[in-house]
């Protein structure tokens, strides 16, 4: 007998708590716990039957699926889904660990250029796997504005390299997918979170963007915006798009999640610089970047860095967090790495 303990937060709703035992290759004696709530109360031990006796290597898909199947149709879930008591069951088997259970450490600053800033994520991310640093919480600041383009994306369908060049916008590709940002100085908020992979196991790479930026979209409602999260990978307002999440797993053990949210938005320059945000726009028969993209400015009168505490002290009070620098070691490495491959054209046209 293996007992289990997994813990979700349904993003949006409520937190989902599951004790089991796998015995003999199946669950036994589930319990499932949380500040959700059920109509009626009886429904919570058909619950707990639905997943009793459940093959330990069930998928979440057939976890859900057995929910369903066990729940009397006049039930009401509030604050819970299926799908999340699932992500819990899965996260309890694959021995996932909760965001308290770390240490994490708060990195703000220095301003350095986008493209030693690409090079951080990797380093750092690399760095966390291996055990050599602690998870980490880092805010950008950078020295130049930047189109920062996905792993995968072909740069010359995404950026117009004459309007880049006549506003001395530095072109960098990063080592997540997602799509292009434009990255004005003192425009966007930009956060990284590097951590050990156990903090996403159990749910997929689509339930980890929610589950990563649930604090962040906490956050920004607790400043006054009306803030949500729109699968797969964005944070929006009623009025637009916020800002955007890309991700990268490692082979050694190491999660880097990133965010860039727009504070504040020159659309015309935007639009000259970024191809295939005329594209877009075009398709959709919308005449201005302004009315796809809601900056944060536009709903709160705070400054960006009084935005950017808020948002520290929402992840501090959730999880604990405690101020830190780079090391020397660390900048020199991300330094080195900026000039041997962010900087390299053999990177930046590695999908022409």
């Amino acid at each position: 007998m293996n007992a289990v303990h997994g813990e979700y937060k349904v993003p949006g709703g409520k937190l989902v708590v599951v004790d089991l035992d796998v015995t003999d290759g199946r669950f036994a004696g589930v319990r499932i716990a949380g500040d959700f709530f059920l109509e009626p109360d009886s429904a919570l031990e058909a619950m707990n039957a639905a997943v009793s006796g459940l093959p330990a290597d069930s998928s979440a898909a057939d976890i859900a699926t057995a929910l369903r199947a066990g729940l009397p149709p006049e039930v009401e879930l509030l604050g819970v889904t299926p799908e999340g008591v699932a992500t819990a069951v899965r996260r309890a088997v694959s021995g996932a660990v909760e965001w308290e259970a770390y240490p994490w450490r708060l990195v703000r600053g220095p301003a350095l250029s986008p493209r030693v800033q690409v090079a951080l994520d990797q380093v750092l991310t690399e760095r966390v796997g291996a055990g050599l640093r602690e998870p980490t919480l880092r805010f950008w600041e950078w020295d130049r504005s930047a189109v920062v383009i996905g792993s995968f994306q072909s740069v010359r369908n995404e950026v117009d390299f004459e309007a880049a060049e006549r506003h001395d916008v530095e072109i960098v590709r990063r080592i997540s997918g997602g799509g292009a940002m434009y990255m004005a100085g003192g425009q966007v908020i930009v956060y990284s979170i590097y951590a050990p992979i156990d903090l996403v196991q159990g749910m997929s790479f689509a339930d980890s963007y929610a589950f990563l930026d649930d604090w962040a979209v906490a956050g920004l409602r607790s400043v006054g915006v009306d803030a949500t999260y729109q699968p797969l990978n964005d944070i929006a307002s009623p009025a637009g798009k916020i800002g955007g999440a890309a991700q990268k797993r490692l082979g050694g053990g190491g999660l880097l999640h990133h965010v860039t949210m727009s504070y504040d938005m020159d659309g015309d320059r935007m639009m000259e610089i970024l191809r295939i945000g005329r594209e877009k726009l075009s398709d959709k028969g919308i005449a201005s970047a302004a009315k796809r993209v809601d900056p944060i400015r536009s709903q709160t009168g705070l400054a960006r860095e009084a935005v950017v505490d808020a948002l520290i002290g929402t992840f501090r009070e959730r999880y604990g967090l405690r101020d830190d620098a780079l090391a020397a070691d660390e900048l020199a490495e991300a330094e080195a790495l900026a000039e041997t491959k962010f900087a390299s054209p053999e990177w930046t046209n590695r999908v022409p």
